[in-house]
């Protein structure tokens, strides 16, 4: 046997081995078998619930398939492109499909419209070099569909009106040029608009296409408005979610037309609560939920809740999620899924209580005994309480080797759920501890805005001092912990490696080695967020000296650990340039660095050999290090 492959396989032991069981482990699952995508996806309800359409793929390209629950011999295929995915679509009516198709994000727009029973399909628009924004609700309404398009501007969105008997689609409101959003309402007639310069957001409101549109809130970058839809039978009030004069974002209800806010509705008292539960085709608010409590659902539609009941019933470890549902709210789409289970996609009946399997998303981990995540909390050195999740291995729970395992963003966060890289790091030995540092959404404003020009300061100290509480609790093995992620991830696995010494090594998919490049690189379509990150990370121009003390590319000198770096060639927010220049500070002071670069790669490798070979040399890289 060659001699580096032994070495690998007793490291690889060594590394699974690691925490002290009574139980042992469990068998080694390969790589390949993690990170398995479905075969079928989009699952939508036709309005009076009779059909299923899918995409499904066929000759390599995603294709509209049809499941008929009434007659399962009249289901079928749609679609048949052998060149062009299926981008999307949705049930105009109950005979009607409406979708969209394309080869790449920078591919020229493409929509049709295609009968259900007799196949025939029709161009909507001329295909054009343009992008398309969906204004809800989806419907047709009086034979045409309201939408968003930059053909005048690509940068600025203008409202059209979309015949669906292939007469020219017509612009019907000109974006003055801060418009960031459009809400439309069941008759057709949009009547919310959102601006935005990222400082500064407003609420634009008008009663009808014969009135302009009119300023009825402003807030700052800090206060977060998110409309949700109209109240049923109503032109002027509204759901939205807010936290205007408080911390959490809370359900209410406000009227647009006077600009105020007539009740609060719902809220959570530790976390933000989740855009969902609202549905523009019904006019109707079903549910609502906050990550901080595993997205359990409290449900406020009666057969909503008598759906969600039952299910939970058949599912009492997991949690439920709702796609889709018929007019009737009878027929529904959910998932059942936990952080022990990948998920499975069902087709719900609430007369009958029928449950249809549709699609399971990773088959190959569905039976096996995975590890449950465990939140936990911690006092930062300000003594800020910090949220996170553990995820022990099989072999044990103390003195183990360690993955921190740091999120992009950072304005994102960790939660409850499925996640395949967890299970994958987990499986080969390690725990893996995932921290909602300063910074990260949804536990309110004041602890996100808590994180603001801290890229390098007090985000950084909540992951270590996050670190050194595993240790003093006796989980972790100091001298076995590694740092690892993608984007602001990767800056942070960077950062750290040139001022922590508490890790063994480090693994950076896209990092921002360089701040000052970050800038230049923000695509042409975020722009107009710049003010916002300003505030959130700094100013490049007036904080120079902030940004090189805290670009690891400016003290690649002071590395001394194993780096494994990654690289996409097509990657929107961070430089190849930049990458290639910190590995060779790297390789000339003879630090150990492993450098994978794709070409055709963003900032997360999506080719599923790319995505193989990429976990395959994180397990080589981890064994070897943390031994």
């Amino acid at each position: 046997m060659n001699f580096r492959i032994l070495i690998f396989l007793v490291s690889v032991l060594l590394a699974a081995a690691s925490c002290k069981s009574k139980n042992g482990r469990d068998e080694i699952i390969p790589v390949e078998d993690f990170f398995v995508k479905p075969d079928k996806s989009n699952f939508r309800l036709s309005p009076d619930g009779s059909k299923i359409a899918y995409l499904g793929v066929h000759d390599h390209c995603k294709n509209i398939f049809v499941l008929d629950l009434i007659q399962p011999d009249s289901s079928k295929q749609l679609t048949y492109q052998s060149s062009l995915n299926v981008q999307g679509f949705f049930w105009a009516d109950d005979e009607q499909i409406i979708f969209s198709n394309t080869q790449s994000m920078s591919d020229s727009l493409r929509l049709f419209r295609i009968n259900v029973h007799t196949e025939e399909r029709h161009p909507l628009v001329e295909t054009d070099d343009v992008k398309l924004r969906w204004i809800g609700p989806l419907r047709s309404t009086q034979g045409s569909l309201v939408v968003g398009m930059n053909k005048r501007d690509s940068s600025l969105f203008d409202l059209y009106r979309v015949h669906l008997d292939g007469r020219p689609s017509e612009m019907i409101y000109k974006n003055p040029g801060n418009v960031v959003n459009w809400i439309g309402s069941p008759d057709g007639v949009v009547r919310l608009a959102l601006t935005s310069d990222s400082v500064q957001e407003s609420i634009l409101y008008r009663a009808s296409e014969a009135e302009p549109f009119r300023e009825v809130m402003r807030n700052d970058f800090e206060t977060t408005f998110i409309p949700m839809g109209f109240v049923k039978g109503s032109k002027s009030l509204i759901y939205a979610l807010s936290n205007d004069q408080r911390d959490k974002m809370s359900l209410v209800e406000y009227d647009a037309s006077q600009g105020k806010e007539i009740r609060n509705l719902y809220e959570d008292k530790l976390g933000d609560l989740n855009f969902e539960g609202y549905s523009s085709n019904l006019q109707e608010l079903l549910y609502t939920s906050s990550f901080v409590n595993r997205n359990k659902k409290s449900m406020i539609n009666p057969s909503f809740k008598e759906a969600y009941e039952y299910l939970k019933s058949k599912f009492p470890e997991m949690e439920i999620d709702f796609f889709d549902s018929d007019t009737s709210l009878n027929g529904f789409i959910v998932r059942a899924y936990s952080d022990v289970h990948p998920g499975e996609l069902y087709y719900f009946n609430k007369a009958n209580k029928e449950l249809k399997l549709l699609s399971e998303d990773n088959p190959k981990l569905k039976d096996l005994k995975l590890n449950n995540m465990e939140e936990v909390s911690y006092l930062s050195r300000d003594n800020k309480t910090i949220h996170a999740y553990i995820t022990y291995p099989k072999s044990g729970r103390k003195n183990c080797p360690v993955v921190v395992l740091v999120h992009d963003g950072p304005n994102r966060r960790n939660e409850w759920g499925f996640d395949s890289e967890v299970q994958f790091l987990t499986n080969r030995g390690y725990a893996v501890f995932q921290v909602n540092y300063r910074g990260s959404m949804g536990y309110g404003k004041e602890f996100w805005t808590a994180g603001f020009k801290e890229w390098g300061g007090k985000i950084q100290s909540d992951i270590s001092d996050g670190v050194a509480w595993l240790i003093h609790q006796g989980i972790a093995d100091k001298d076995r912990i590694a740092i690892m992620g993608a984007g602001f991830g990767g800056y942070s696995a960077l950062y750290a490696s040139v001022f922590n010494p508490m890790y063994r090594c480090a693994i950076s998919s896209s990092g921002y080695s360089n701040l000052f490049t970050y800038f230049r690189e923000i695509p042409p379509h975020l722009k107009h967020y710049v003010q916002l990150y300003y505030r959130i990370i700094g100013n490049p121009e007036k904080e120079s000296e902030l940004f090189q003390a805290i670009s690891p590319i400016f003290h690649a000198d002071k590395v001394r650990i194993p780096i494994l770096y990654f690289q996409g060639g097509k990657d929107k927010y961070t430089s190849v340039t930049d990458a290639n220049q910190f590995v060779s500070k790297l390789k000339s002071n003879q630090v150990p660095v492993r450098y994978i670069f794709k070409k055709d790669e963003g900032k997360r490798f999506r080719n599923e050999e790319n995505v193989v070979e990429y976990y395959q040399e994180i397990e080589r890289f981890l064994a070897e290090n943390l031994k």
